[in-house]
């Protein structure tokens, strides 16, 4: 099985936060600090749960700055 990778710049306060949701919802993507500083970080995902991470990643940007890397 293949992950599927995507960055993100976000806020810093917020790194814990965003690891805490996507334990919660086991299975569906790891958070990965590149560089707390500045916010950077990665998700990797399995295929199968992709439009799941990718939904929550859309919640999440409702409440604080939460952009992908392109």
């Amino acid at each position: 099985m293949k992950t599927q990778v995507k960055e993100y710049m976000v806020d810093k306060t917020r790194i814990g936060f965003i690891r805490f949701i996507f334990e919660a919802y086991e299975g569906v993507a790891v958070v990965t600090t590149l560089d707390p500083k500045k916010g950077h970080i990665k998700l990797s995902m399995a295929p199968e749960q992709t439009q799941t991470a990718f939904m929550v990643v859309e919640d999440l940007k409702k409440d604080f700055y939460f952009e992908a890397i392109e």
